[in-house]
């Protein structure tokens, strides 16, 4: 059987529980940071309330380049710790769920002899930090090698290659399997309930004022420990705690692009180099190749959605026309992305030369923050969040689990294509439809099937109706934009359920969450604009 869902009870009964019980921990915010606080706080021995202020991942921890990797570029600006820290993460986080840390080859092509033996000096640091096994370590490709493994690469330009072992990630769904191993050791997370208030006590905070979008309804919850994990929006709830409090934050925008891997056939993962010299990934998931990412300084304050522009989606498409032998433009993106890092302000550095660390401190009330850091490195980041905050309240912790246990979908041997072999021999689901399944719950992908197994709509069958089931009574998808962008990911990765899932969607999740004609058209319509806005790049460029 899975693990607890979120939202297992009603809304009603979770607002009820929040605003009754007073808990040893409340975070503020539902991305990678605080899910993986919640989880470790749960581990601890400790009981958790987390509240977001949208869906959970809807921020910046949905909008990566969707890599656990150690960072092989923060080498060059002297970050070891962070590269040896991240590195070492890659392989517990497989442990933990090898569907969404799956090994994958990157390749770096290069131009010249002495280009590759460079890589390699830089590449045989990067494995020995991380401890790489042998059958994992980096390899030169000939340009016979690239004619048979990556033909679309232009070998007269890049006669050779190195490749070396990442793993590959669905960003948002790693936020999901955490918190609902949070909620299995009890704690209670709710999204779309975003924090107005923190209020003290004789100078120190004890509770957060939250106000749920869906109902209207006002809670208090209380906390022994509050932790301020809001991603960009950090230094706004550090002014609930202190009005007066500094701006510790510097704003990043990255964005990504999505074509069909038909015009980019690519194999591997590959490392580009932008036209500022810096590295941009082309990475293939199923039939699209998705390009990211800029790092552009962002003062357009905290956006949802900041905007994808013409000079965005140029930046990221010309690499492609230097390194391989196909011509891709503005009109072949399908979707894109764009979301903001939270950096720790480095002030006269430029957002590329901004070290990814992580830092902790306490506000004037004693509320915790936690910001900057890595997706690699969030385990990390919420065990030093979590002992600080209990060190702060005077909160006894139960020791560190030896071994952390596997998130939901992950018990398996992490062997993606035997459990697809598995799914269509026991449910009879096609090949493509059993690898995309596999990739998004692992072993959990039966019980998805069982909910529903014919496709959603016609126009993707290996997107299932019963997804819809799944993402709304186990993962707590609230709203249309939850489930589409956020767990069944058609949005991003399937261009032919992209909006052809819209409404049969909306439909199913109005019969399952008792929604009304005028909601569930509501719902449809504002996910129909926001793929539309997803691509108004396209209107800009011809104006």
């Amino acid at each position: 059987m899975s693990a607890p869902a979120l939202g297992a009870v009603s809304r009603a009964a979770a607002l009820d529980r929040l605003e009754s019980e007073r808990f040893d921990c409340v975070v503020i915010g539902g991305g990678i940071t605080g899910a993986g606080i919640a989880r470790e706080a749960g581990l601890r021995g400790l009981s958790v309330a987390l509240v977001e202020a949208d869906d959970f991942a809807a921020g910046t921890s949905s909008r990566s380049s969707k890599l656990i990797h150690g960072g092989l570029r923060y080498l060059a600006l002297g970050d070891v710790a962070t590269v040896r820290q991240t590195a070492l993460e890659r392989k517990v986080i497989h442990r933990l769920a090898p569907h969404l840390a799956e090994p994958c080859w990157m390749l770096v092509p290069a131009r010249s002899r002495a280009g590759l033996a460079k890589m390699r000096v830089g590449l045989a640091t990067y494995e020995k930090l991380g401890s790489v096994e042998e059958r994992d370590r980096h390899h030169n490709w000939s340009s016979e090698d690239l004619e048979r493994g990556e033909p679309a690469l232009d070998r007269e330009r890049y006669p050779w290659a190195c490749r070396y072992r990442e793993y590959l990630t669905d960003d948002a769904r790693l936020v999901v399997a955490n918190l609902r191993a949070a909620a299995a050791d009890g704690a209670v997370a709710l999204n779309h309930l975003p924090a107005e208030a923190i209020e003290k006590s004789g100078g120190r905070a004890e509770a957060v004022v939250a106000r749920c979008a869906e109902t209207g309804r006002t809670v208090r919850i209380r906390g022994r420990s509050l932790i301020n994990a809001a991603g960009p929006w950090v230094d706004r709830v550090c002014a609930l705690e202190a009005a007066d409090a500094p701006r510790r934050l510097h704003l990043s925008k990255g964005v990504h692009i999505v074509v069909s891997r038909e015009r980019l056939p690519l194999r591997n993962i590959a490392i580009l180099n932008a036209a500022d010299r810096r590295s941009i990934f082309a990475l293939p998931r199923g039939g699209v190749v998705y390009l990211g990412t800029t790092d552009t300084g962002w003062e357009g304050g905290c956006d949802w959605w900041p905007p994808v522009t013409p000079e965005d989606v140029e930046y990221l498409i010309d690499p492609v026309r230097r390194y391989f032998t196909v011509d891709v433009g503005a009109s072949d993106v399908l979707a894109a992305w764009a979301g903001l890092r939270p950096l720790i302000a480095a002030p006269g550095k430029a957002p590329s030369e901004i070290p990814r660390k992580d830092e902790v401190w306490s506000g004037p009330g004693g509320v915790v923050t936690i910001a900057g850091g890595k997706l690699t490195g969030y385990r990390p980041m919420a065990r030093a969040t979590v002992e600080r905050a209990a060190d702060e309240a005077g909160i006894r912790l139960a020791p560190a689990p030896a071994e952390d246990p596997v998130l939901p979908g992950g018990d398996f041997s992490g062997d993606l294509a035997r459990l697809a072999a598995a799914l269509c021999a026991e449910h009879g689901t096609g090949s493509d439809c059993a690898e995309r399944l596999v990739r998004l719950y692992g072993s959990e992908a039966g019980e998805v099937t069982a909910l529903g197994r014919e496709p959603l709509c016609p126009e993707e069958p290996a997107v299932l109706s019963g997804e819809i089931d799944w993402a709304v009574t186990r993962e707590g998808a609230v709203r249309l934009e939850d489930a589409l962008y956020r767990r069944l990911r058609t949005a991003l990765y399937d261009p032919r359920a992209r909006e052809a899932a819209v409404a049969p969607a909306a439909a199913r999740m109005a019969r399952l969450l008792d929604w009304d004609e005028t909601r569930r058209v509501r719902e449809a319509e504002q996910v129909r604009e926001r793929l539309q806005a997803d691509l108004e790049f396209r209107r800009e460029d011809d104006r």
